[in-house]
């Protein structure tokens, strides 16, 4: 299949509260052929979570047989659970021209761009540190020490933007959308996925 008849696989970061998860509900409300990759984890299910939308659920003893069997495009380890990138899905759909955003923290995107270097990569960040701040705290779920973690990962995070391809600022939901599909539709545009076509033309 020429390069651009295969969709984009992006890898899209960002620090907890700069939100991810409502620019990526914004975006399947747009016109682009977007598929959302789904992660399989070791950790128990929560409340409200449904198997195979949120996660595919899976215990330690399968999820290591699959790390053998070479199932994984990349995984994680934090703390006792296990977060993986099922490879054969991903390859699937790239293949039949959907665009597949894989949710995922920076350890793990950094594992993906290593094993697959055409992927496209963007880091979601707030306006600000306050703004993230005051987003974190919102939420109302917070105690003190917990909101102190996730901020220090938060900054972390942040400092290891730099190996994104693009960095888009969330401090309109719409907004950054838009500035996603944008990307999408330059990276789509590139020499090296029209190649094909220019050469078809001499």
């Amino acid at each position: 299949m020429a390069l651009r008849n295969k969709g984009l696989l992006i890898v899209f970061s960002g620090p907890s509260g700069s939100g991810k998860d409502t620019v990526l509900a914004e975006l399947k409300t747009r016109d682009i052929n977007m598929k959302q990759s789904i992660s399989v984890t070791t950790r128990d299910m929560r409340e409200g979570e449904v198997d195979g939308v949120d996660y595919f659920f899976t215990d330690v003893e399968t999820f290591e047989k699959n790390i053998k069997e070479d199932y994984f495009l990349e995984y994680v380890k934090y703390g006792s659970n296990y977060y993986g990138t099922p490879k054969k899905r991903i390859e699937e759909l790239t293949d039949e021209g959907s665009d597949v955003f894989l949710k995922i923290e920076v350890e793990g995107g950094g594992n993906v761009r290593k094993v697959f270097p055409e992927c496209v990569s963007i880091f979601i960040v707030p306006p600000s540190m306050d703004e993230l701040e005051k987003r974190l705290r919102g939420r109302g779920t917070e105690t003190e020490e917990s909101f102190n973690k996730r901020f220090a990962i938060a900054k972390d995070e942040i400092k290891r933007a730099c190996e994104y391809d693009y960095i888009v600022v969330n401090d309109s939901v719409s907004l950054c959308a838009d500035k996603v599909c944008a990307i999408i539709e330059a990276e789509k545009l590139k020499f090296s996925r029209m190649k094909a076509l220019v050469d078809d033309m001499n």
